[in-house]
């Protein structure tokens, strides 16, 4: 499986709603908007990511949209994030895709939070890297409550 980045074009958002209400990918990623349902917000918040410094790119598997990935934030505070579609979890994208990005992308420090339990996101970011270095708890809204959480960096 050829896995690629590119810009985010106006087609990918629709792809990336509809990933974004998987609930069992909601459940995982657990740090989620408060209601993904809301198109509404979800297209405020896209064109506020698009219009940014931030550096946005959409995951492409064999030349379909099958997630994104994001650098944003201040120097010295950027964090990297990504969204994988469920039916390609496993298959080595969300690592592919992270790798990429981290070669585009030289800024050092990076960080990365995950839900303390998903295991999948916490390997992907270890493959590229990263290290845990702070546990906290935080509102998990895609679950409804605090839950604990990994913050990870990559110093270079």
């Amino acid at each position: 499986m050829l896995i690629a980045l590119r810009e985010v074009h106006d087609s990918d958002l629709p792809v990336f709603f509809r990933q974004m209400n998987d609930p069992q990918a909601l459940r995982m990623a657990a740090f989620t908007p408060r209601d993904p349902a809301d198109w509404d917000a979800f297209a405020t918040h896209w064109a506020k990511i698009r219009d940014s410094r931030d550096i946005v790119r959409t995951i492409l598997a064999d030349g379909d949209v099958v997630g994104s990935t994001a650098v944003y934030g201040d120097p010295g505070e950027r964090e990297v994030t990504y969204w994988v579609d469920r039916a390609y979890w496993g298959r080595g994208v969300a690592t592919a895709a992270l790798r990429a990005l981290l070669t585009e992308v030289r800024d050092r420090p990076l960080y990365a939070r995950a839900a303390a339990d998903n295991t999948g996101s916490r390997r992907v970011l270890e493959k590229c890297g990263f290290v845990t270095s702070v546990r906290a708890r935080g509102f998990a809204p895609a679950r409804g409550e605090e839950i604990d959480e990994v913050v990870l960096h990559l110093a270079e």
